[in-house]
């Protein structure tokens, strides 16, 4: 009902309105669905997305790109459009997320702990420190009194992965969610829940959003019982 109301000033008929929706990478496949599923219930709406690293976003958001909703890995970057009065309204927390260590299938170098990467010979990788998920894997690493260098810094968990999987690395720290993602490709290693971090998910219309009606709509969903069932079935945690 609150998305039926929203959406109702929106322009109604048989006008077809786009919603650009941002979103951080590793929410790729959970909007994905979700939007799919909300066009079908909405084909007056046209759901354009934009997945990348959340500060990546947000720069795009600065530099002037049209954007109604971003929805972040973090509260930091978050903090940081509001702080540039570039949104509209209180952000949500909509889910939440853990991390794990990705390693190849087979564990080829038997990485058991947060410690095993920081051995001679484990090539360890991660998101820049900017990206919510480095920033992550930092504070697991600290917790867990490690320290190691990244052989090379990644602008998001997808291209984390990703060199996983071709070989050029043999260890870094994503979320569970983008391990669950990449199905057998990758092997996840559980980091205990004393050395883990969790992520916390917001989201929020954007100031000057040329569909404002349909943003606040879409974020409403997002919130409801079916955006929160949605985002479980890809592994997140309820807000």
């Amino acid at each position: 009902m609150i998305a039926a109301s929203l959406l109702a000033g929106c322009g109604g008929g048989s006008q077809t309105s786009t919603l650009y929706v941002f979103a951080a990478a590793s929410l790729t496949d959970a909007f994905k669905a979700m939007a799919g599923a909300y066009q079908k219930q909405h084909p007056d709406i046209d759901i354009k997305l934009n997945f990348a690293g959340t500060p990546t976003l947000v720069t795009q958001i600065e530099q002037g790109a049209q954007a109604d909703v971003l929805a972040s890995a973090d509260t930091a970057n978050m903090d940081r459009l509001k702080a540039d009065g570039l949104t509209s309204g209180d952000a949500q927390v909509f889910a939440h997320n853990q991390l794990e260590i990705v390693v190849a299938p087979g564990n080829p170098k038997g990485i058991k702990a947060l410690a095993d990467l920081a051995k001679p010979g484990v090539i360890y990788i991660s998101e820049a420190a900017t990206v919510p998920a480095g920033k992550y894997a930092q504070q697991a690493l600290q917790k867990a009194g490690v320290t190691v260098r990244p052989r090379s810094l990644e602008a998001d968990v997808k291209s984390v992965i990703s060199k996983i999987e071709l070989g050029e690395a043999d260890a870094g720290i994503v979320y569970t969610t983008d391990l669950k993602a990449a199905g057998a490709r990758v092997q996840g290693v559980e980091i205990p829940a004393e050395d883990n971090v969790v992520a916390t998910y917001p989201i929020v219309a954007v100031k000057g959003a040329k569909n404002s009606a349909a943003a606040g709509a879409f974020i409403a969903y997002v919130l409801s019982e079916a955006g929160q069932s949605t985002l479980a079935s890809f592994g997140f945690k309820p807000a």
